[in-house]
């Protein structure tokens, strides 16, 4: 009997158009998290306007942080903005493609002028957040990062390839996005979304998926931010590490929580040395835990 991929979601069930015993979803992959972490987080802006909308995390709810940026918190900050030009400020690592595209949408139906800023990284879903803006403005060492549909499945060869098939439109839809922004051909943003393309605020310039730079005093980095995201990163990686090895995201998420003796808690919001040392507990804990889970 061959068994039907497995395959980590967070959308909600039935939101997905696929058979009702098929789990799957887009999700930022881990190293984009990294690099998010270690290069990007914690940006904040100096000033902001009450037009303002902020996008410092990932995108849909992030059950390890209890944050997160939702198609519905966005459309509930525009119904307070009102009849307004808007601008969104940008740093985000990606997350849930489908989240990212509810809110690509919800920002491309504002009756007003929008202004994306991207302040850090808009990678993954965060960089299809950005193409809704009227205007794209990026810093000369921020970046956004473009790839195809990312998910983690586990099954025989047959799986793999239905696997495949599902994913190749939702590549499309993409790839017409970022066509659509830049004025390139579909097929030239799906070769660079192939090759899991970082671009810098120049050459986001030069291939039309930003308009102008940001003027560079603009942001600053918060290290406390950045600390308390490294840690949520961790965790993270390796609620993705179990639910490779066989795991429901339910049983991963209980296991790291027992780990942790806190059930139900986020990442240590207290100075960053005890978080990092918090997280390492938990890494030796959990390389423990692997090795009996997959047998090596």
């Amino acid at each position: 009997m061959r068994n039907s991929p497995r395959v980590m979601a967070m959308a909600r069930p039935g939101a997905l158009p696929v058979p009702a015993d098929r789990k799957i979803s887009a999700l930022t992959m881990p190293s984009v998290l990294d690099r998010w972490s270690e290069d990007a987080a914690g940006l904040r802006a100096l000033a902001q306007g009450d037009a303002t909308i902020t996008m410092f995390d990932v995108i849909g709810e992030d059950f390890w942080s209890g944050g997160g940026i939702t198609a519905k918190s966005v459309a509930s900050q525009l119904r307070a903005i009102g009849d307004r030009p808007v601008e969104v400020q940008v740093n985000s690592p990606g997350g849930d493609m489908f989240e990212g595209i509810a809110i690509y949408n919800v920002l491309r139906e504002h009756a007003q002028p929008v202004t994306i800023k991207v302040m850090g990284m808009a990678a993954s879903a965060a960089s299809i957040v950005a193409m809704a803006g009227d205007r794209v403005e990026i810093g000369a060492a921020s970046f956004l990062m473009i790839h195809n549909c990312w998910v983690m499945a586990i099954g025989n060869r047959h799986d793999m390839a239905e696997t495949s098939e599902w994913l190749a439109p939702f590549d499309q839809a993409m790839a017409e996005v970022y066509a659509a922004r830049s004025g390139r051909s579909a097929a030239e943003c799906a070769k660079w979304m192939d090759a899991e393309s970082y671009m810098s605020g120049s050459v986001a310039i030069e291939r039309g998926f930003a308009d102008a730079l940001l003027p560079a005093d603009q942001v600053k980095v918060d290290d406390d931010a950045k600390a308390r995201e490294q840690s949520a990163n961790k965790l993270r990686s390796m609620e993705l590490t179990l639910v490779s090895a066989g795991m429901s995201r339910s049983q991963a998420r209980a296991r790291i929580n027992e780990i942790k003796g806190t059930p139900g808690a986020a990442p240590d919001d207290g100075t960053p040395g005890a978080a990092g040392d918090q997280t390492a507990d938990i890494q030796a804990d959990l390389t423990s835990l692997l090795a009996a889970v997959t047998g090596r």
